[in-house]
């Protein structure tokens, strides 16, 4: 995992594909300054349009280690870690790097193990698809873990229905 306290961060890109340093974005997620603001400036950092950087990788351990800290139950977290690997794949966006592949590896499966534990307490649909998501990305079911991020629970429905008319 790269430290925070590691310079490189400041010359990491991200979805705009010029250099951010996310850092004080991940410290206000830690410690609980506007927790929402946080989230908003990661998401609107660390995915755009289907873009995602080193940055974004390196994130994603810090991500889990939060939320396995703090334990609340919150779409966000599966959500972006979802999105950031589901980008991964896409040819314009570059692969995770050496220094952090293990530890991006790694923080996918533990942030799908504790939203197994998580799963019985997720009362709200997009909380309980991106769980799901999640999980199965880290299984290998690429294909269902995106169709339980980008559709809701009535789109699949559809998509149900009007497959099996």
């Amino acid at each position: 995992m790269l430290d925070l306290q590691d310079d490189r961060w400041k010359t990491l890109k991200a979805g705009y594909r010029r250099p951010i340093d996310v850092r004080p974005f991940l410290m206000r997620l830690e410690f609980g300054d506007d927790v929402d603001a946080a989230w908003a400036d990661l998401w609107a950092e660390l995915h755009h349009q289907g873009d995602v950087g080193e940055a974004s990788y390196a994130a994603v351990p810090h991500l889990v280690r939060i939320h396995a800290k703090q334990r609340r139950l919150d779409y966000n977290v599966y959500a972006l870690v979802s999105t950031i690997e589901l980008a991964r794949e896409r040819a314009r966006n570059p692969p995770v790097p050496i220094w952090t592949e293990k530890a991006y590896r790694q923080a996918i499966g533990e942030l799908a193990r504790i939203g197994m534990e998580q799963l019985p307490d997720a009362h709200k649909s997009e909380l309980t698809l991106s769980i799901l998501a999640c999980v199965a990305l880290w299984k290998g079911a690429r294909t269902a873990g995106r169709a339980m991020l980008e559709f809701d629970d009535n789109e699949l429905g559809q998509i149900l229905s009007d497959y099996c008319d």
